[in-house]
């Protein structure tokens, strides 16, 4: 009686026979999937940010380095135009010279004859205005690298507001796959924002850093041609 009735036992629903296994269905996410789950109205300012950053870093990255590179000839030259007396050659070599160093230079030679105060603070004063070119648009990138942050936990905020919504005004109650779902949505925002945001600092402080080789440089050229202006008087 009792083998019978144990041989009339079926397997519950849901149960495996002996022998298979539960095989794991691995569930993959790609990273444009992953975007796109962060909600538009949020990623695509972000996607604005990060464009907007990649120019100005590739921008200011040439620029500043065409703006560093110096003709080891050039001061060589000025050097011999003015010790010959030929004031002429080296204003005209200074102009033909599309360079950061020789617009400064420039400008002390036409100011030959005055006082050295005024020449000093005349290629100061174009110094001054060469560092702003260069630093243009640096305060825009520093502004990404504080904002993007902001912004994506703008949007996780956001998001998780929705999904405490959706779970007050739910008569039947919410399950974990909608919850948990809904927060990855909002993170990846956060995500997102905090990427952009350390690549941008780390794009700023690299520019930042070339900038100020190029001002040393600038500093250099114009003590070295302060100096070569008092060696006649010094002989």
């Amino acid at each position: 009686m009792l083998l019978q009735l144990l041989l009339q036992i079926t397997p519950a629903d849901g149960a495996l026979p002996k022998g298979e296994e539960v095989v794991p269905h691995e569930e993959t996410l790609s990273v444009l999937e992953l975007l796109a789950s962060g909600g538009w109205y949020i990623m695509i300012p972000l996607a604005i940010l990060s464009v907007v950053a990649i120019y100005i870093f590739i921008e200011r990255f040439m620029a500043i380095q065409k703006a560093g590179k110096e003709d080891p000839q050039f001061m060589d030259q000025i050097k011999d135009f003015i010790h010959d007396g030929k004031i002429d050659a080296a204003n005209h070599l200074c102009k033909q010279t599309d360079t950061t160093f020789a617009r400064m230079i420039n400008k002390g030679v036409r100011r030959i004859g005055k006082p050295l105060g005024d020449i000093s603070a005349a290629i100061e004063n174009v110094g001054k205005l060469e560092v702003y070119k260069l630093e243009e648009s640096l305060s825009t990138l520093a502004t990404i690298a504080g904002a993007a942050p902001m912004i994506g936990f703008l949007g996780t905020v956001i998001g998780m507001i929705v999904v405490f919504h959706e779970m007050r005004i739910s008569s039947t109650g919410i399950e974990i796959e909608q919850l948990s779902g809904g927060i990855m949505q909002a993170m990846v925002t956060t995500v997102a924002g905090l990427v952009i945001g350390i690549i941008a600092y780390i794009a700023y402080n690299v520019l930042v850093a070339r900038v100020e080789k190029v001002v040393y440089k600038m500093e250099a050229t114009t003590i070295e041609f302060m100096d070569l202006l008092q060696e006649p008087a010094d002989q």
